[in-house]
């Protein structure tokens, strides 16, 4: 088969679908990778990397999906890149489909198979290829949080961590998965005072368990949040509900009482959002005003930390690229059920009721 890697073209996305390193583990097993020239120069990977390795080089995007018969990116595709999608195609990558119905229509009319990283599976039913961006994603809000808290920034001028005598920042985590644990792991670090929220009560005896005294756990209610919201320096949200729209679990009245000047940074933003008065951002402009509560909604936040991102997503999706390169998508995912819970669209039809239902579209 013939592997297909073109250069990310979304705003500030340095990361690349395979390494040279991956590329010649594909190659080793028979197939030929294509990779667009440049694919890689955000992280210095420069061509004669994957020359090396023996992959070809070509001059542009078009050529890649023309020469490919799978195609592996990182970022879901931009409407230059669906339109040189065919029925023949593979296309493996995040999607988010759930929050985009222009890219789900443009997929449904490229008959293309489109499998998404986001709702691949795992026998313990965990999402192996969402999880190395969400803990990414997690750690970085932190960062970003501590950093739009600066008054230089526009924040309220507090420190996460306090000094003796003053008390730290109050962080509030909605969500406690693999992105609200490693948000919590980082404030822990920086010694704020950390609340994580979520609805199950088994997951949150987990992190009592986790983390012992050094946060404070509670059962999200609308009535909890709402008063955790009302104190909070720092809300981040981290609300996941697999391939389906996220929650709206902060609405504007909600937001209206917090204190001028505080954070919010809504990690589920590839899925609309978790907050009502959240929206898109990008690297180049990343956060906004409202309420007097600064946002910070970048939808492709690993994207900052290319090198680290790509290693990691590389090191969940490569078993899977060689399924499917070896085996050929339908066998692939026969053999693997894991795998199948990935197929979004296909055919023309969308595959995931999740995504069906949000975006009001029929299910094939």
């Amino acid at each position: 088969m013939r592997v297909g890697i073109p250069k990310e073209i979304k705003n500030h996305e340095y990361r690349v679908g395979l390494t040279p390193d991956s590329a010649f583990d594909v190659i080793k097993h028979g197939h030929e990778v294509v990779v667009e020239t440049q694919a890689g120069c955000g992280i210095d990977f420069d061509d004669d990397d994957y020359r090396r390795v023996g992959a070809t080089i070509v001059d542009s995007a078009a050529e890649v999906f023309a020469q490919s018969d799978m195609i592996v990116k990182v970022k879901e595709p931009q409407l230059p890149e669906i339109a040189l999608l065919e029925s023949r195609h593979i296309l493996f990558t995040y999607l988010h489909l759930a929050a985009d119905k222009p890219q789900t229509e443009g997929l449904m009319a490229s008959g293309a198979t489109c499998i998404a990283y986001e709702t691949v599976t795992s026998p313990n039913r965990s999402l192996p290829l969402l999880k190395p961006m969400s803990e990414v994603a997690g750690r970085m809000s932190i960062q970003a949080g501590a950093h739009y808290l600066e008054k230089e920034q526009g924040g309220r001028g507090i420190l996460l961590g306090g000094v003796p005598g003053v008390a730290p920042a109050k962080v509030v985590i909605i969500g406690g998965g693999v992105a609200g644990l490693n948000a919590a792991q980082m404030a822990v670090g920086l010694r704020a005072d950390v609340t994580i929220y979520d609805i199950s009560n088994d997951r949150l005896a987990e992190l009592d368990t986790h983390f012992g005294n050094k946060i404070k756990t509670a059962y999200a209610s609308q009535a909890a949040i709402a008063e955790a919201v009302r104190t909070a320096h720092l809300v981040i949200g981290a609300v996941l509900v697999p391939g389906a729209a996220a929650p709206k679990l902060v609405t504007r009245d909600m937001l209206r009482t917090m204190k001028r000047g505080s954070v919010v940074v809504d990690i589920a933003i590839d899925q609309g959002g978790c907050l009502e008065t959240s929206r898109a951002t990008t690297h180049d402009d990343p956060v906004y005003e409202e309420e007097g509560v600064i946002h910070y909604c970048v939808a492709n936040m690993p994207g900052a930390v290319a090198r680290t991102s790509t290693f990691a997503l590389n090191n969940a999706t490569l078993p899977y690229v060689i399924q499917l390169a070896n085996k050929g998508a339908a066998q692939a995912m026969a053999d693997n059920e894991h795998l199948a819970a990935g197929l979004n669209v296909s055919d023309g039809k969308i595959r995931i009721e999740a995504v069906a239902e949000a975006l009001d579209l029929p299910m094939g």
